[in-house]
């Protein structure tokens, strides 16, 4: 008899700090990563987003085929998925025009529209029901539209509102502070407040990441990004190494 694919393990992490922590490490990685690519080696945001947007599919086929959680698995999708979500916002901006509003609205619409159809398929958007070819399909799309969304909210802030990126990452670490407080003190959907964490996650790693690598004029360290990409991948890895993680469960998803 065929188990209920509902009662097998989730495919993605639990919801603890170490989640969170490499969350933002990777989405630090995935800026200072994907600059190093399209501007120090001067590849463009084009060559980019298509090298990126490769190694991220490869890497969701490979997590698809994965019949159970591989923490270095799960988390090296996540990086794919920060680097092209990166290029892609960037291109959109920049080469295609439409500036930091219009590619933020764009990805919102496109970030919202993949949360309801998944919802409306599936019934829930919970992470730990993310454990069938079809949900994981929902989960990695909604993931790649919130990188990329989170990459043009954070230069949104830092370079358009006149915050620069240290009051752009305030700004952030604000809001998922009110969010940590909503989820301590009040009965609001864990769901809901998982994916806001989430998506506010990314433009925090994107201003933290400006300001590793961009020029001291406009405000940033003025870093190499390889350098500060590679301590961003050895900081991730000593994590992985140092603590166990295990999928989610109906008590640390959040449904």
């Amino acid at each position: 008899m065929t188990a209920d694919p509902a009662a097998r393990a989730s495919k993605v992490p639990e919801i603890t700090l170490l989640f969170w922590v490499l969350k933002v490490a990777a989405t630090t990685l995935g800026e200072t990563g994907g600059d190093a690519v399209t501007m120090s080696l001067g590849w463009g945001y084009l060559a980019g987003t298509a090298l990126f947007a490769g190694l991220f599919a490869v890497s969701v086929a490979v997590q698809i085929a994965a019949r159970r959680f591989h923490p270095w698995l799960y988390w090296l999708t996540i990086v794919a998925t920060t680097t092209v979500g990166t290029t892609l916002a960037d291109f959109a901006d920049r080469s295609l025009g439409i500036g930091y509003v219009g590619g933020s609205t764009l990805l919102l619409v496109l970030l919202i529209a993949t949360l309801v159809l998944w919802y409306r398929t599936m019934g829930s958007v919970s992470v730990d029901t993310v454990s069938t070819p079809a949900v994981e399909l929902f989960y990695w799309t909604t993931i790649l539209f919130s990188q990329s969304l989170g990459t043009a909210l954070g230069d949104f802030l830092a370079d358009s509102s006149g915050l620069g990126y240290g009051g752009g990452a305030l700004v952030f670490v604000a809001a998922l502070a009110a969010i940590a407080l909503a989820w301590r003190f009040t009965d609001a959907s864990r769901v809901a407040l998982f994916w806001a964490a989430f998506i506010l996650t990314r433009p925090l790693g994107a201003t933290v990441g400006d300001f590793l690598d961009k020029p001291r004029a406009s405000g940033g360290l003025a870093l190499d990004r390889f350098t500060a990409s590679a301590v961003l991948a050895a900081f991730m890895i000593a994590c992985l190494v140092a603590f166990a993680q295990r999928p989610a469960t109906r008590a640390h998803g959040g449904a």
